[in-house]
Formats: structure tokens, sequence, C-alpha cells
């Protein structure tokens, strides 16, 4: 008898998490393991998150379960947020509040999608989209996007891969793992073809709020009522607010979907820990402060790695605009260091040059790999240096 589902066969690992159990476990031997790989703000939660949380332990309050969509006060709180900052108005049966936006993703396909049922997924991608479209026994229809695009897809792209099988567009902007972001003319002709096509908007973002150097966030549901009611939008407090090990994300959209999440929900994970939903309550309610204080030293980081980056002999570096990674197209380099894949070169950076990044082949783009900036100035500065230097060693043998 076989043990393993025919489902799970097709299923590939997390390669974020594997590359960051690999280095981890490096460390563990005594290296010098400095990871670049993981996006995780390297900043501490917010003291009064914390005291809300603690809050609840100590009166009690998170010792019960919770309703299967999340308190009616974090509920609330979500959506006097979305309304705050985007100026969109839902109703209580539009949110569900879920263990992360990844849950919230893996809920949300489960409802949606029948076998066969198609999902367009734009590469580059971040690495659990196509494994969870299978999971629900769908089909991932991947387009790739183009540097000299920004890595942003194009109508005329949709259109070509459109099917009766077409069920959903997932888009995340800012994008992991490019940190690209969709104009306002450029989310309505992408809408507008969606309504059109009658085709379900889930709409990723999660990096809504770390935005740098003049440009702006949209959301794709506030170019128009009609793009709005073919929306699901996907967010959490992981990165806004450092709260990665909290484990809350939420949804909002078409009271029927977000009630088949519910249900999806009802049946794995019940409730979302109860002291995480207060601790999100006062993330989301209370003092922002601390979001623009990790946005200036993102924006920081940004510039200086991306400068540094970009002087790496081989490395072809788009500059992003939003969320926390670097995506350089780093195949010449590979090639000229003497590695027949950027696979085996990220290898070798970490086995060698003992700095952890994270191959693009997962995020279906074997030409580059992914660095993260969401750690301290004077870590990342050294990683790159590092980087650098192995290269131009590689390069000279």
């Amino acid at each position: 008898m076989d043990l393993i589902s025919e489902r799970m066969k097709n299923v590939s690992p997390s390669i974020t998490l594997a590359t960051s159990a690999k280095a981890k476990k490096l460390l563990a031997e005594g290296i010098d393991i400095i990871g670049l790989g993981v996006g995780e703000p390297d900043f501490q939660t917010a003291d009064s998150i914390k005291k809300a949380a603690i809050r609840s332990i100590e009166n009690g309050s998170a010792s019960y379960y919770t309703a299967t969509a999340g308190l009616p006060e974090l509920r609330k709180a979500v959506l006097q947020r979305v309304l705050e900052d985007e100026g969109l108005v839902y109703e209580d049966n539009e949110v569900i509040v879920a263990d992360g936006a990844k849950n919230v993703l893996y809920n949300l396909f489960q409802a949606i999608l029948n076998e066969g049922d198609e999902v367009l997924i734009l590469a580059p991608y971040w690495v659990s989209y196509t494994e969870q479209v299978k999971l629900a026994a769908g089909q991932p229809v991947v387009i790739e996007t183009q540097p000299e695009n920004d890595y942003k897809v194009t109508v005329a792209q949709l259109e070509a891969q459109l099917s009766s099988k077409t069920k959903a567009l997932l888009l995340n902007s800012p994008s992991n793992p490019t940190g690209m972001i969709y104009t306002k003319e450029e989310l309505a002709a992408i809408g507008n073809w969606a309504v059109k096509n009658n085709i379900l908007i889930v709409s990723d973002e999660i990096y809504g709020k770390l935005i740098y150097n003049g440009h702006e966030f949209i959301s794709i549901a506030t170019i128009s009522d009609e793009i709005k009611a073919q929306t699901i939008l996907v967010n959490g407090v992981s990165k806004t607010y450092a709260m990665t090990g909290w484990r809350i994300g939420y949804a909002l959209g078409n009271a029927k979907i977000i009630k088949a999440m519910i249900d999806v929900a009802s049946h794995s994970t019940s409730n979302p820990t109860a002291a995480s939903q207060y601790a999100a309550i006062e993330a989301l309610s209370g003092d922002q402060e601390i979001v623009e204080t990790m946005r200036q030293a993102f924006e920081e980081r940004l510039n200086v790695a991306y400068s540094l980056l970009s002087a790496i002999p081989g490395f072809d570096v788009k500059k992003p605009q939003g969320a926390f990674y670097l995506f350089p197209n780093v195949k010449k380099a590979a090639m000229a260091c003497g590695f027949s894949s950027v696979d085996e070169f990220v290898d070798g950076l970490l086995m060698e040059a003992h700095v952890a990044v994270v191959q693009g082949s997962g995020f279906g783009a074997p030409d580059n790999f992914r660095i993260s900036y969401a750690t301290d100035l004077v870590t990342l500065t050294k990683g790159i240096e590092r980087i650098n230097q192995y290269v131009l060693e590689k390069m000279n043998d």
C-alpha cells in the first residue's frame, strides 16, 4: 500500500523554509552563517502589542476557543483599518481571520477550487502559491513576466492564457520576490479584464505598507465597485507589525466565499490562537508609529544593498519599490564562477561563503536568487561583501 497520496507527490516543500533550516543547521555546527534568506523583520513586536497578549492571558480571555472567523473585536479592527487605509467598506460577514496569510490563502483555494480549475499565477511568484493550488486539486497556470516590464503582467499575457477552466488570478503587489508594485492604470486594466471574464482576483497585499523611495501602493479593490466585488483581499500583521510568529492573517471579500473559508477552517484549525488575536487587535487599532519606523529602516537598507549588489560582476538587479527583497538575475555570475546553474551557485554561497540566500527556481525564476534585507544594515552589508568577494575569487580562479 502506498502511504502517500498522489496529490502530495506533486507538491514541493517550501524552498524558503528549507533554506532557513539548512542555514540553522550549519549555525548549530558552529559555522558563521549570515542568513539573508527568510522574509522576517528583525524588529521586535512592539511592547504595546505584547502587553495586549499578556493581558488576555492573565485575565483568562485567551484560555478559550474564539469564533472560527476570529474575535468580533478583531474583525471590527480589520474592517476599521481597511477603511482608514484604503477607504474600503466591508460588512461583518465579509471578513475572516486565520492563522497567518498563508493559511488564509490555503483556506481560500480549498473553498473555491474544483478539480482541474486553473489559477493564473505570475512568475516570479511566492513559493507557496503554486503548491497551495495543487493541494486544492487545482491547476496552476504560470505566466512568465519580464524584467524589462518590471516583472509585471500585461492584459495580453492574461488573455493568452485564459481558458474555460480559468477560475482565479493571483496578484501580489508589492511582489515577493521582486518588490515591484502595480500602478493604478495597470491595476484598472487587469481588474476590468477580470470582471469582463468573470475571473476572481486574489490580491495578496501583505507588503502593502512597505513602500519606498516615493512609490505608491494602491489596492486593486479601490479601483471600482465592480473590481472590488470580484476581489478577495489577503493581508495580515506579520510583515507590517513584525509579528511573523503570532500567525494572524485575514481576508475580505464576497460573503459566500468568506463563509466557505470559515467552514474550511472549522474543520482544520478551528480558530486562530486567542492570545495572538488580542495582540492583533492592538496592532491594528493602536499607535501606527512602529510601521513607519520599520519602513524607513527598510528603505535605507534597500538603497544601500541595491548599490552594493549592482556593483557585483554578473549581477543584473532591478531596484524594488516595496516589500523587503532584492531579486537579482545572477546567471552570468554563476556561469563565470564555474557553476552549471544558479541553484549550484546558491549552494556554493552557503557552503563556502557562508551566506544564505534563496534560489530563484522555487519562485519560477531559475536565473535569479532572492536576498532579504529584513535584517540589520551591518549584517546585510557584511553578507553582500562576502558574496562579492566570493564571486571575485571564483572568477579569478
